[in-house]
């Protein structure tokens, strides 16, 4: 506060005073903004008599006080009045209203490095909590599929079926195009090549093991994962929304039994059928394009074809594209049912149940090439 009837020049002191045996520290004159810049030294001296908690303060002779110096006064106490505190009316309301605000500290300044190791911290602590609830998920299936051995009335035969359709004969359509077309271009990049060696023959071999073994599979498992992994998690997610999540739970029915069990069956069953569809097609194509390309006919293509792909091959891509349905149900289920009833939820769990189901497709047929890899070949 300030007096206009007060002479502005009058500088800020503070000293020392002993009266009765007590010492106390007085203050005078004008304590303001432009007289604290003159002399510097007083801030010291403040917080050299602030650090005894017991001594007191009078402040009764302080002619002018502004926000900057009560400010400087407060910190220097601790955040908190002195006992026995002596001062004018008008200058304690500059107190209060310190007293009143929680002044914010300065937070410490993170370095890179430390911001690195925080979130990969954070990124490991996410990664293991997600793997154990879809091991958790897993565990509670094992535990329905037992349950429906000794109660096989309660199969959810309806709501398997009609998750076959919806995943495996309406993606009928997508997939055939998709492996029609990624034959005709690896038959065709492959028969420049084979033509500089005169080994054109070779792209028999070179489409067959390919394509039953590893991108039949695993282009029929990356379109489910986008088409039908999606469509699962959203549809999950807006039971969430509408509560109808809820609604299911106070009816006593299980979530787990009638909602996740019916997809995993079903695309367990399904994308072995649908890996085995899209290899055909894109055999179809690799065919139309090494006879327009290298002149071999469709009747040679067909007899080579069972010589130089062993049986194996077809197992191991069936076994393969039974897991990548199994996970892709899993993980499209588990991000369902992280979806607040919200719409930014839903298209962000939406999005990441899709990354991580083709994520995690790319590692289990990793770990397959790696497993069989000196299994099935001629």
């Amino acid at each position: 506060m300030t007096d206009n009837s007060t002479n502005q020049d009058i500088q800020p002191t503070l000293e020392i005073v002993e009266d009765s045996g007590q010492r106390y520290v007085k203050l005078s004159g004008n304590w303001n903004l432009r007289n604290l810049i003159i002399a510097p030294d007083l801030n010291r001296k403040i917080s050299l008599y602030a650090a005894n908690k017991n001594i007191q303060w009078d402040m009764e002779s302080v002619n002018v006080l502004d926000s900057a110096s009560a400010l400087m006064l407060w910190k220097a106490w601790g955040n908190k009045l002195p006992v026995a505190l002596q001062m004018k009316p008008e200058h304690r309301h500059l107190f209060e209203r310190w007293q009143a605000q929680k002044i914010p500290e300065l937070q410490p300044v993170i370095s890179s490095a430390s911001r690195i190791i925080k979130y990969t911290d954070q990124l490991l602590a996410s990664f293991w909590k997600q793997l154990l609830e879809l091991v958790t998920l897993l565990g509670q299936l094992v535990l329905d599929i037992g349950y429906l051995f000794l109660h096989p009335n309660e199969i959810p035969w309806s709501e398997i079926s009609i998750t076959i359709y919806e995943s495996g004969v309406r993606a009928l359509g997508i997939t055939a195009l998709v492996g029609f077309l990624i034959g005709i271009v690896l038959s065709y990049l492959s028969a420049l090549q084979l033509k500089i060696f005169g080994a054109e023959i070779y792209i028999i071999d070179i489409l067959g093991l390919s394509i039953i073994r590893e991108l039949g599979p695993l282009l029929a498992a990356i379109l489910v994962a986008g088409r039908s992994g999606s469509a699962m998690t959203a549809q999950i997610g807006i039971m969430r929304v509408t509560e109808e999540l809820d609604a299911l739970s106070a009816m006593g029915i299980s979530h787990s039994l009638r909602l996740i069990l019916p997809k995993v069956m079903a695309l367990t069953i399904v994308l072995p059928l649908l890996s085995v569809w899209t290899s055909v097609m894109a055999l179809i194509g690799g065919m139309f394009s090494a006879q327009t390309t290298l002149d071999i006919n469709y009747k040679q293509f067909f007899l080579k074809l069972p010589d130089v792909v062993p049986l194996t091959n077809i197992f191991i891509g069936l076994g393969k594209s039974a897991v990548f349905g199994l996970m892709i149900a899993l993980i499209a289920c588990h991000f369902g049912f992280l979806i607040k009833p919200n719409t930014e939820s839903l298209g962000n769990e939406t999005t990441n149940s899709v990354v991580a189901a083709i994520t995690v497709v790319i590692m289990v047929d990793a770990v397959f090439a790696i497993l069989f890899m000196n299994v099935g070949m001629p």
